[in-house]
């Protein structure tokens, strides 16, 4: 199988894996669905460039795209600290423009922190500061939804 058609699987995973991993233990009153856009370079009529987000056709490593999870509240209440959760899928990496204060895992999911004060223990016993590299997940943690209300988390990813 050639590189680019091993890439073309990964990103089809990655796509699956699009949706948050989970939310709340229970039906949670907030619908979340995912998707994963590609950043493209478009140079216009005057021959400025500008980003765009389109949809993902063949992608290669070093591959910007952004995945993103919509939520909107199903509740007639206010939802309070409703947490979404999504893995980073294997094939890509967080990129280095993430926002820095993006709530990350580095071990599976298990803590969660800014990646600037997280750790990664190597095989030897030592420590090392983790690295975009080793981010497996992302969270939010949304203080307040009102009833009916929607919005749009993201974060960036490159293709391993």
């Amino acid at each position: 199988m050639n590189r680019i058609n091993q890439f073309t699987m990964a990103f089809a995973a990655a796509i699956a894996l699009a949706a948050p991993l989970s939310a709340q233990d229970t039906a949670p009153p907030v619908s979340l669905t995912g998707d994963v856009m590609a950043e493209t370079v478009v140079v216009d009529a005057d021959g400025k460039e500008r980003v765009e987000l389109v949809q993902p056709t063949t992608i290669v490593p070093g591959a910007k795209l952004v995945f993103g999870t919509d939520y909107t509240s199903k509740s007639a209440e206010v939802v309070n600290n409703f947490v979404v959760t999504n893995p980073l899928p294997q094939a890509v990496r967080l990129a280095p423009d993430a926002d820095p204060a993006l709530m990350v895992s580095v071990d599976g999911g298990k803590t969660f922190g800014a990646l600037a004060a997280l750790s990664v223990t190597n095989s030897d016993g030592t420590t090392r500061p983790a690295a975009h590299a080793d981010v497996t997940h992302v969270r939010w943690v949304l203080a307040s939804i009102a009833p009916g209300q929607s919005g749009r988390l993201t974060y960036p990813a490159i293709i391993r």
